[in-house]
């Protein structure tokens, strides 16, 4: 059985992602977000829906951005 990177956890019920080339695995949709979902670079929470992108910084939402002084950007609705 495959053992969580994060956890270590070794459960029957693993599975895989291939993110950008690397692979990876988890014992839970939990650990998979606290390992791969980026940081907004306002707030500093996981990005789990879509957010919004200005250049290479990611932001949870556009009041996130806007919050940071980048503007023109909206909620992906």
């Amino acid at each position: 059985m495959p053992v969580c990177e994060v956890c270590g956890n070794n459960y029957q019920d693993s599975f895989a992602v291939v993110m950008r080339g690397t692979h990876h695995v988890f014992d839970s949709f939990e650990c998979a977000i606290h390992a791969l979902a980026p940081h907004c670079a306002a707030c500093d929470c996981r990005v789990i829906g879509h957010g919004v992108q200005h250049e290479e910084r990611i932001y949870c939402s556009a009041q996130c951005a806007r919050r940071a002084g980048v503007g023109g950007l909206v909620d992906h609705v």
